[in-house]
């Protein structure tokens, strides 16, 4: 709760209210991403009245929202789409071409995929992915990001993901156990404080051991992908988070930790990297690891 004497007001006119000047500050040293968590956190809080409320629409509808939203913007741009990346600043002008599909994810909402390209250079493509969830009987777009940018490899233009990639990409076949609906913010809120708590002692940098190369590794956390995943029904549950190496931009690591319920709270029991940011063609991408088919709930902690 807070009374609202220190607030901020953000380009889309929403304003937001801070307990202090000193929290205002912290949460705009990096604004974009967290909003990204913040949104991240109140849908795993309310996953089941948004499950409810999904019953009422479909992929399609967000779709025809979707379209309709992009529609609204050509028109009102001659034509262009513009849409400003948060990762480095860039105003994009970009071309509509159409949506590619659109994934569901009970609980959590819609999210269309669609296809774009810079309306200079058709070649440059983008895919950008729109969050849709029920709000007050209606569909509402919560966020937009850019899943695949263009990339110039050996003189060419080719498609690439973005590190870190949106966290409703992240494949239900990586992780073991069902979805911890219920919980998953208790869970979120467990990893994150763990997070946190860990930063605050080293300024800011998040320290973890490589269980494979011995390395300390010095990183800054991102964000925790959703949806949390429930390993068995003995209170164990697992997230799967990215962290970005201090000082870079897109050198992210993916870091799975396992909690369990111990009398009612969430505690951290292990950390383990899933998956290490390697260069390839002048790009980062999350090599993994292991499998989660070879690892199942060897690794969990009672």
């Amino acid at each position: 709760m807070t009374t609202c004497t220190s607030t901020w007001t953000d380009k889309d006119g929403k304003t937001y209210c801070f307990s202090n000047d000193g929290a205002k500050k912290s949460f705009l040293e990096s604004p974009v991403e967290n909003l990204q968590r913040a949104r991240g956190f109140i849908a795993a809080s309310s996953v089941e009245s948004t499950e409810k409320a999904m019953q009422d629409f479909s992929g399609s509808d967000a779709e025809a929202l979707v379209k309709e939203l992009i529609g609204n913007k050509l028109k009102a741009n001659n034509g262009i789409f513009p849409f400003d990346d948060p990762l480095n600043g860039e105003h994009l002008k970009l071309s509509y071409d159409d949506v590619d599909f659109t994934r569901t994810i009970d609980g959590y909402g819609f999210f269309p995929d669609v296809k774009f390209h810079d309306s200079k250079d058709a070649s440059k493509k983008y895919l950008i992915d729109f969050w849709v969830m029920p709000e007050d009987g209606a569909l509402q777009v919560q966020e937009t990001r850019i899943y695949k940018e263009p990339l110039k490899v050996d003189g060419n233009w080719t498609t690439m993901a973005r590190q870190p990639i949106p966290w409703w990409w992240i494949p239900a076949s990586e992780h073991p156990g069902h979805l911890a609906t219920k919980r998953g913010w208790e869970v979120m809120s467990a990893v994150e404080q763990n997070a946190v708590k860990e930063s605050l002692k080293n300024n800011g940098v998040f320290k973890l051991k490589d269980d494979k190369t011995g390395k300390e590794l010095q990183l800054e956390f991102v964000d925790t992908h959703q949806p949390v995943r429930q390993l068995d029904n003995d209170g164990h549950y697992f997230a799967c988070t990215d962290f970005r190496v201090a000082g870079t931009k897109d050198e992210i690591y993916d870091i799975d930790f396992w909690v369990s319920d111990k009398d009612g709270k969430m505690t951290v029991d292990q950390t383990k990297v899933h998956k290490v940011p390697e260069l390839k063609s002048g790009q980062w991408i999350q090599v993994p690891r292991y499998e989660w088919k070879d690892v199942g709930n060897s690794h969990v902690v009672p």
